[in-house]
């Protein structure tokens, strides 16, 4: 029976001294505490430390430390992680096979913290430089940060490697002969980037813009990709453009207009005197010089003139912009103006609108004519 329990306790020994890949399993005991002691040391840094960081950019006037700081937590979290790792390894005794493993490990999530946190970065940084907007445009700004974003990675990921022992220099020669050999199939992707590098470069449109291309389609611009332009049509559609063809393409732009045009044609009847002509064209051209809502002759072309005598009417060409190039204020404008002239030619020139008509003159009946019926008079 004693030697039983004696061997029991060999075994149990033997157990708990090799333990896990021949860690002490006492030792791991340990490590996972200080790993625990980090993670709650963790818990009060975010709680305590990372407020007060916080609470200190909300009080400043600049808006870029509070996104730097919002962008930055996350990665400053995973520190206390990366001390739990380091120090919990650093108490067990490892063998050197094991310990080359875990300092891998280490410095991998050092890179990948450092590399996070630049990551995360950019994105405020791009809100921050306004002003090139101005040179570049918002969205060159966009594609800008989105290929340092795309660069950091790449360049956090290349690191990781070499610490793994895998050469990325070869890895890139074996790319580089994959690339061309996929370029030779997706010519129209880079016809398209090529295309969106055009648009943006020339400025043609910027988000937000309201553009028309015959043909194709006319709406509000969205995004502007590295592939595709994403329109929204007026019944809310969304239209994805190839850039190819908007960079190639006659490319209208409304949001830019300086002025909006009203252009009509007025028709009165033919009954209308030199006189009541004459205070119809003036009435109609001081209401659009005393309206501010119309842009003055100076800066303009603008014209009220009776234009042409038409079949049954004589018309007035109305030539004239709004200040606005809003749609709907356009539209209200537009209104006003027509139940003013509609005031003008009824009420101050006491004259009517054409409509079409025909006439028919009858100068003499042939004489073998039937006689024109006349009904007696009744009683």
């Amino acid at each position: 029976m004693n030697k039983d329990l004696e061997a029991f306790k060999n075994i149990v020994v033997d157990v708990w001294a090799h333990g896990f890949m021949g860690v002490n399993i006492g030792q791991l005991i340990v490590a996972l505490l200080i790993f625990g002691g980090f993670l709650l040391i963790r818990g009060l840094f975010s709680k305590f430390v990372l407020r007060y960081l916080r609470n200190l950019a909300v009080k400043s006037k600049n808006e870029l430390d509070d996104k730097i700081i919002d962008a930055l937590i996350p990665p400053i979290k995973f520190i206390p992680v990366i001390l739990g790792v380091f120090f919990a390894s650093q108490y067990l005794d490892l063998s050197a096979g094991l310990n080359e493993i875990v300092i891998k490990v280490e410095r991998s999530l050092i890179v990948f913290t450092i590399f996070w946190a630049l990551y995360r970065t950019c994105t405020p940084l791009s809100y921050s430089l306004k002003k090139l907007e101005e040179l570049l445009t918002h969205a060159m700004m966009v594609w800008i940060f989105k290929a340092l974003k795309v660069l950091v990675i790449f360049l956090g990921g290349a690191i990781i490697l070499e610490i793994w022992g895998i050469a990325v220099g070869p890895l890139l020669a074996g790319l580089g002969l994959f690339g061309a050999a996929v370029a030779l199939g997706a010519q129209d992707l880079f016809k398209n980037l090529i295309g969106g590098i055009t648009i943006i470069a020339e400025k043609r449109f910027h988000a937000g813009e309201w553009i028309f291309v015959d043909g194709v389609v006319e709406g509000t611009v969205e995004d502007i990709g590295f592939r595709s332009t994403k329109i929204r049509r007026f019944d809310k559609a969304p239209v994805h453009v190839p850039n190819s063809n908007l960079s190639d393409a006659v490319v209208t732009n409304f949001s830019r207009m300086t002025h909006r045009r009203i252009k009509w044609k007025i028709g009165v009847t033919y009954s209308t005197d030199v006189k009541q002509l004459q205070i119809i064209r003036d009435g109609i051209m001081n209401y659009i010089i005393e309206n501010e809502a119309f842009a003055k002759p100076n800066d303009v072309s603008t014209f009220v003139r009776v234009d042409s005598f038409n079949a049954s009417s004589i018309d007035f060409l109305v030539y004239c912009f709004t200040n606005t190039t809003d749609w709907g204020d356009w539209l209200e404008i537009k209104e006003a103006f027509a139940i003013k002239i509609k005031h003008i030619v009824e009420d101050e020139a006491k004259t009517s609108f054409a409509f079409p008509s025909q006439s028919i003159y009858i100068e003499n009946l042939p004489g073998d004519a039937t006689e024109i019926f006349v009904p007696p008079k009744g009683k």
